[in-house]
């Protein structure tokens, strides 16, 4: 909440989750905002991974096939000649604000800086555990629900206007 008080938070609650999977500690908040940029922030076991690696993998993708199944599941995405079949990963992560924690017993970090972790483990825990609480989130809020799919439905149509304008 307190990362997103400089931008207008697009639902006021935040989704947050706990959990262990496979001697994996998994943390996960995560906000929408008005903004165009994706932010965010990855750790493992309390280290900054600037360049993020499995974690954010697993997270990326949950995020992208949870929200696209609910969008279909609420008929969300419309259903015209010009509504989009599907969002994409891009467009389901403009405006989002979200903090990936995980502790895990040996980290494989790749590089000097430790800026990636490597462990192929911790995808299908960070993947299991966001899928899993995103859907209940979503079905307890569903007008955060809609405002989310709003928000990224508009990005497609923006990214799908764009690329229309330079294949002119």
């Amino acid at each position: 909440r307190s990362l997103n008080r400089r931008r207008g938070a697009i639902h006021p609650t935040v989704m947050y989750s706990q959990e262990t999977v496979d001697d994996v500690v998994v943390e996960v908040a995560l906000q929408y905002n008005d903004s165009f940029v994706e932010n965010c922030l990855s750790f493992a076991n309390v280290i900054r991974t600037g360049d993020g690696g499995s974690h954010v993998t697993g997270f990326r993708s949950a995020l992208t096939r949870v929200l696209n199944d609910y969008a279909r599941k609420n008929n969300l995405l419309g259903t015209g000649k010009d509504d989009i079949k599907s969002l994409s990963g891009e467009d389901v992560r403009e405006g989002l604000m979200a903090v990936i924690s995980v502790k895990v017993k040996d980290p494989q970090f790749e590089g000097q800086t430790k800026g990636r972790l490597g462990n192929p483990e911790v995808k299908g825990a960070v993947e299991q555990i966001v899928g899993r609480q995103l859907i209940e989130y979503l079905e307890d809020n569903p007008g955060d629900g809609a405002a989310i799919i709003n928000k990224s439905t508009v990005a497609a149509r923006a990214r799908e206007a764009a690329k229309k304008a330079r294949d002119l």
